[in-house]
């Protein structure tokens, strides 16, 4: 396994790095002053003490690859939600896995499931730990013993060059994935941004989207067939283009986050790789005209590959981070010119794929783009985008330290309520955060457009209060998602379920939908062993 640097957070990748003066003077001037913290070192976190496993869990997957030192098993007690890394640097964990399993193929898998099943030891599957749902946590519900299972030893790739699909072992990271598939000219074109941590089998889990979802489609769009390892046997799908023998089986496996069982195999659908890659920064006056130039595009089969409209808030604060770095003096003054009248917004478009496809696309996406009022800013601020478009979650490490609370939130809805849907849930994060006496910065971008909606991603700054940041967090959350259901939106666009968002699902799928979700958990998982308290309310 593959430590990540510092332990509580995403790492010491090229990602992180200190925020300048200029734009730690910024936040504070928006948001207001913060009281810098630190994380507690790793060795001084305090856990609960292991309770021992039964012997059959050390035959199943050989004694080794049974991990029970204090380091592993915080590095498999939480995902990357807000709260989990507070109570990681806090050093005071409720609870972890009492051992941390490692099964070296999809054999060991399933003898290990026999023996969890049967001896009543709870298992939560792991693959990069970057859920921020509460999606990996060690729930134990009514369990004494938990294992996480690392899935990080089945990392096999098959690829058939002639169908343009790609058979791909669960634990692989997405740059694993993406080297290796490269290196037979194809690429799977998944790129969210938790890319350099998160694995195929975690993308299947959880319906994941990536940056480009608009052009390469979503993950469980790639998905051709998988296979799921449950406590009762397997459920595996054939790896044809189309069935239509019955509903889709395949769809019960891919958003389950393992709650049914353990993803032991994904077939997905590859691409060419791309011969060139063109991404370009456009201006819009606001951002209901920057929706309006979304939608055209989508609904006249011209939207890039990538493209996202920030709202002024997430424009303004790109712009001041990046000291407008990229922007030619040209575009900067059309920029200026409509910042005068209402601060504009900024639009990232991107394009990939065969040298004449992207010409041929991005003239038709142009000229949708000039026709409803965009004005472009040149290849600049698509070049910046794109080089730092994994940063996010190393600047909120940044954050953390610097005593802000930094939490991001998503949905979905359709182009004639998406805007009714951002004034909700922006009003109630921005109502939530004042009431606890210390305005935030709200900001929001579009993304991952369909002809029928799109998916909205909001991210919220405040300074924090040290021992109430989690029920600080709690309040925004619960406001936030009870305006996102009283305005018929997703609960989740890509972010699963976990535990975060459990409460919300009868909302989300009617009880009916509840009871069938129960009666497949119960037929595969007889015992309720896997992955306890997410996905399904209790």
């Amino acid at each position: 396994m593959t430590e990540p640097g510092p332990w509580w957070g995403w790492g010491s990748g090229g990602g992180r790095e200190p925020l300048s003066p200029d734009a730690t003077a910024m936040l504070r001037n928006l948001v207001g002053e913060a009281s810098p913290t630190a994380a507690v070192e790793i060795d001084d976190v305090t856990l609960p003490p292991p309770a021992p496993l039964p012997d059959s869990i050390s035959r199943a997957v050989g004694a080794a690859n049974v991990l029970t030192a204090n380091r592993d098993r915080v590095r498999h007690a939480a995902g990357m939600s807000y709260p989990d890394l507070v109570r990681l640097r806090s050093g005071r964990l409720e609870d972890a896995p009492d051992a941390v399993v490692v099964p070296d193929d999809r054999d060991a898998v399933v003898a290990l499931l026999d023996a969890c099943a049967r001896e009543g030891v709870a298992v939560v599957p792991f693959g990069g730990g970057t859920s921020v749902v509460g999606g990996v946590d060690s729930a134990r519900e009514s369990f004494q013993r938990l294992v996480s299972v690392d899935l990080s030893s089945l990392r096999s790739v098959s690829v058939d060059g002639r169908a343009l699909t790609a058979r791909l072992g669960p634990g692989l990271k997405g740059p694993e994935a993406e080297r290796a598939l490269a290196a037979q000219g194809v690429t799977l074109g998944h790129f969210p941004q938790s890319f350099e941590r998160a694995t195929i089998g975690g993308f299947a889990a959880t319906r994941s989207a990536g940056q480009a979802s608009s052009g390469y489609g979503r993950f469980d769009a790639l998905v051709a067939s998988a296979r799921l390892d449950a406590p009762a046997g397997e459920l595996r799908t054939r790896d044809t283009p189309h069935t239509a023998a019955g509903p889709s089986l395949r769809e019960l496996i891919v958003g389950s986050e393992g709650a049914l069982g353990v993803i032991t195999e994904v077939d997905v659908r590859v691409r060419a790789a791309p011969e060139t890659r063109r991404y370009e920064g456009w201006i819009v006056p606001d951002f209901e005209s920057g929706a309006e130039v979304v939608r055209h595009l989508a609904q006249e089969d011209a939207v890039p590959d990538v493209i996202r409209v920030s709202d002024r808030t997430e424009t303004r604060v790109s712009l001041g981070l990046s000291a407008t770095r990229g922007i030619t003096r040209r575009a900067l003054d059309a920029y200026l010119g409509l910042r005068r009248r209402s601060d504009g917004c900024i639009v990232i478009a991107g394009w990939e794929g065969g040298r004449e496809a992207v010409a041929r696309r991005r003239a038709l996406g142009h000229r949708v783009l000039r026709r409803e009022g965009a004005v472009s800013l040149g290849a600049g601020p698509g070049r910046a985008w794109h080089r730092g478009r994994y940063r996010g979650p190393y600047l909120r490490d940044e954050l953390l330290d610097l005593g802000y609370m930094a939490e991001t939130l998503e949905t979905a809805h359709t182009w004639s309520r998406l805007q009714e849907l951002y004034r909700a849930v922006r009003g109630a994060i921005e109502s939530a955060l004042a009431s606890a006496g210390t305005p935030g910065l709200v900001f929001c971008h579009l993304s991952h457009a369909y002809r029928d909606g799109a998916s909205l991603y909001f991210t919220f700054l405040a300074p924090s209060r040290p021992g109430e940041e989690i029920e600080r967090w709690r309040a925004v959350k619960q406001s936030a998602c009870e305006a996102i259901v009283s305005s018929g939106g997703t609960i989740t666009h890509h972010h699963g379920v976990g535990r975060d968002h459990r409460p919300y699902m009868r909302d989300e799928v009617t009880e009916l939908g509840l009871e069938a979700l129960r009666a497949v958990k119960e037929r595969l998982d007889p015992a309720g062993i896997m992955n306890p308290g997410k996905l399904l309310p209790s």
